[in-house]
């Protein structure tokens, strides 16, 4: 239901969320009993999902009509979203499937609050993420404040990082919340972050959860300037000589060009030339670059 509703949205068709809607608030307060099950399915499918059901890939039309179903959701379901943020959460020392399930429907229903820009959910996800006892709860606020301009946003991150600079693999979820943020300055923020101390291309962990994160966030990536594409290719081109089968991994969301309209198949195919033009470049990411430019 909610795939048919995005996709023609998206085509411009005109379709009624009410049924989206009514269905989300029914799995909410229904007889299921399991949180997990709960939160997996009044999820919205992802971007890259709903592409994957076109002809032709629109990644601009696919975050604004899933933004918008999503706030639609959200607002018409603010009490209900409001009520589970408002019961206590399951301790991090429950590891029992119900409390995981309870932790994540938590982070879901934040994310919902979110998209409808109510004022006071930043402030709101600052208090959970402050509150935190466990990962679950902190990293899902910190990803729903990384999406907006808020004061607590900046003051969230810099929080995760101090306390988490010495572990290198929570340290990862700071640089990949950040690199699959909706904001508009994504690709701007992933270059930047590329210059951190704390990034190396040394660390396939901190490559990938940087740069495979940026690949991964649709209208990032595929932004109509071709920055991403760019950025992935500069990755390309500086990695090989270090590490080229990491390098290499790096190369299929380039590949995809045929599904995606002519002027930006054109600039992800001019990146993968430029790849290829690059002298001494390793077997692994020849054969990869080769191959994708072929489609």
């Amino acid at each position: 239901l909610m795939l048919d509703t995005l996709v023609a949205a998206v085509s411009g068709e005109t379709r009624d969320s009410r049924a989206v809607i009514d269905a989300v608030g029914q799995t909410l307060t229904g007889a299921a009993t399991d949180p997990a099950f709960v939160a997996e399915a009044v999820l919205l499918p992802s971007e890259a999902f709903i592409g994957d059901q076109m002809v032709t890939v629109d990644p601009d039309a696919i975050r604004r009509e899933r933004l918008a179903l999503q706030a639609a959701i959200g607002t018409a379901l603010e009490q209900d979203w409001r009520a589970l943020l408002t019961s206590n959460a399951p301790p991090a020392t429950d590891l029992s499937r119900k409390a995981k399930g309870g932790r994540r429907l938590r982070g879901v229903a934040l994310a919902y609050l979110a998209a409808t820009a109510m004022e006071d959910v930043a402030a709101l996800a600052f208090k959970i993420f402050s509150a935190a006892d466990g990962m679950t709860e902190r990293q899902a606020a910190l990803a729903t404040l990384a999406h907006g301009d808020s004061d607590e946003r900046v003051a969230a991150l810099d929080i995760f990082y101090q306390r988490y600079r010495d572990n290198p693999l929570v340290l990862d979820k700071w640089f990949q919340v950040q690199a699959w943020s909706l904001r508009a300055d994504t690709v701007e923020t992933v270059k930047e972050l590329a210059q951190h101390p704390d990034f190396t291309l040394a660390n396939p962990n901190r490559v990938r959860s940087l740069y495979g994160a940026l690949s991964g966030n649709q209208a990032a990536f595929h932004q109509s300037d071709g920055a991403g594409y760019r950025l992935i290719a500069d990755l390309v081109i500086a990695l090989d000589p270090k590490n080229p089968q990491t390098a290499a991994r790096m190369i299929p969301p380039l590949g995809r060009w045929k599904r995606f309209d002519e002027a930006r198949a054109a600039m992800m195919k001019a990146e993968l030339e430029r790849i290829l033009a690059q002298p001494g470049l390793s077997r692994d990411v020849t054969e990869q670059a080769s191959k994708s430019l072929m489609g």
